[in-house]
Order: structure tokens, then sequence, then C-alpha cells
């Protein structure tokens, strides 16, 4: 479904990916993780077409992303951090979202309704607390039913009801066949979310496989250990590497 292939990103002197290669396949949800500073937001946004790599391409569906935005239809994103207009309402955000995608004629209101945004279609977005907001980006990801969901932090300051419903909701989508990818700093999240994990490390690639194949790997029965095993090798490989640049 997504092919990223030999990317390789720099900012100023600063290289971020390290011509690396991923494939990420429909009815799979992969848990994208690394210390910060190591890729993760970079990639994610090089995917949705925010950042365009200095080398390699993404392909979607198999066809290249470049010069392409058509492919964005077939994602919903969730941002970490939800940036609306203050002064527009919850109502007119949905409306205008509606308006861009003419071509959709059934939603996703799922969330919509569990999240009861609908009783405050009239609030305006800048009087929203932090978890309402996470509620509105939440709900506009999942609308279009879209075929790939891309969610930063999603449960990041919603209250435990919350959670639990968006949780059940992306197991669903999972279920139905969906991609989705998940950044997160909750292990237990992704352990219950995912089925995959990526591990990036200084813009490479450090694993990327089944998380059963991880906790093998690691000899690990449960996935918070077994992270943290994969850590102490990354940090270990760091410190390896500064030695032999001293030498």
């Amino acid at each position: 479904m997504i092919s990223v292939k030999h990317i390789s990103k720099k900012f100023g002197k600063l290289e971020v990916l390290k011509d690396f290669s991923l494939e990420f396949e429909l009815g799979n949800s992969y848990a994208i993780m690394g210390p910060n500073g190591s890729g993760k937001t970079t990639l994610i946004k090089t995917v949705l077409g925010m950042v365009i790599p200095d080398q390699g391409e993404i392909l979607v569906k198999g066809v290249s992303v470049k010069g392409n935005h058509q492919y964005r239809s077939l994602i919903g994103y969730m941002p970490q951090i939800g940036r609306y207009p203050a002064n527009m309402k919850i109502g007119q955000l949905f409306s205008m979202m509606k308006d861009m995608r003419p071509e959709i004629k059934v939603y996703d209101t799922e969330l919509v309704e569990q999240f009861e945004l609908e009783g405050m279609k009239d609030k305006a977005l800048g009087t929203l607390s932090g978890g309402t907001r996470q509620k509105v980006s939440a709900a506009l990801a999942f609308l279009f039913n879209p075929d790939i969901l891309i969610l930063d932090e999603p449960t990041a300051g919603l209250d435990p009801i919350a959670v639990e419903i968006l949780k059940k909701k992306i197991k669903k989508e999972r279920e139905e066949g969906k991609l989705i990818l998940i950044t997160s700093h909750i292990l237990s999240d992704l352990e219950e979310l995912t089925n995959r994990a990526i591990y990036l490390f200084e813009g490479e690639v450090f694993f990327a496989d089944t998380i059963e194949s991880l906790k093998e790997i690691t000899d690990e029965d449960r996935f918070s250990p077994a992270i943290a095993r994969l850590m102490q090798w990354t940090l270990k490989k760091n410190t390896a590497k500064k030695s032999m640049s001293h030498v």
C-alpha cells in the first residue's frame, strides 16, 4: 500500500533520514517508535507530502506521490496537536472539511457520535480543552473512511473513557483491513493497537518486523521490556560508533 524507497532527508547539515526503505501493508497496524530526533516525525511528514525528500520516493498503491496530491484523499491524519482557527465553531469545521471533499457522500460519524461532538457544534475551537480538540482531530481523521490512518500520539490528553472509545475504533478499522500507522510514547497502547513495529534510530531503521518477532529476538515476553532492550542495543551501537570515530 505504501512503499518507502531509499528515502534520505537533510535539514542543513543534519541528516534526519538516511537512505532507508520500508513497506506498509493493508490490514496491519504499525508502531513507529524511536527516541527524540530519530526521524519519526520527518518520516510521517514525508508520507503526508509535507516534507519533500532529498533522495528516494514514496509510492502509494504503486503510484509515486511526487507531484500527486490525489493520494492524500486515501489518508486520515490525526496530528499530535490539532491547530484550528480559534473563532471557527466545531460544526463549521466539519462542514468546511465536507465541502472540500464533495465526492464523498457517506461519512463515518461513529466517533462524532460517541464523543458527543454534535452537541458541541456551536462551540468555538479556541475555547476547547486539549482533550476535546483531540476528540475533534480523531473524528476528522476517520470521517471520510480512509484506507490509511496516520495517528500521532492519538490517546494523549484524552480522558479514560475517550481513550477506550478511540482504541476500540482503531482495532475495528484494522480488522476491516485498513493500514494504520501510530506513534506514541505510551507503550501499552502500542502493544494493544499494533501488530508490527518500526524502530528508528538516528535516521535509520534499526528494527522492522512483527511485535512477536521483536519479543523473540529480545527474549522478552512483554512489549515494554522488549522495547527497552532495543533501546539499550541502539545506545550501545551509538557508543561503539563514537568510540571508533575517535580512534
